[in-house]
């Protein structure tokens, strides 16, 4: 009969399942403590450094959609340019 070959690797799967599932409940990845961690100390932002952090950012913004722009022309042109090559 058919499907005893996919009976026989979900059987497979699941003993391999079982045995991983052994191993990792020996090394308890998960216990431990975080009493000797150090929390990072982060400087307050001032309303200056908000509006700094702003403006740097919009200047980035509109530096990359300028070359996006430039960049969707210029293979326009080279689009346009091919297609009356082979045209005429």
């Amino acid at each position: 009969m058919g499907g005893e070959g996919s009976a026989m690797a979900a059987i497979i799967s699941l003993k391999n399942n079982r045995s991983l599932l052994s191993k990792r409940k020996e090394k308890s990845a998960l216990g431990g403590s975080y009493s000797n961690v150090k929390l990072a100390e982060f400087p307050k932002a001032t309303p200056e450094l908000l509006k700094e952090i702003k403006e740097r950012l919009h200047k980035e913004k509109r530096k990359d959609i300028m070359k996006q722009t430039i960049l969707f022309v210029v293979m326009f042109l080279i689009l346009i340019s091919m297609f009356l090559y082979l045209t005429y």
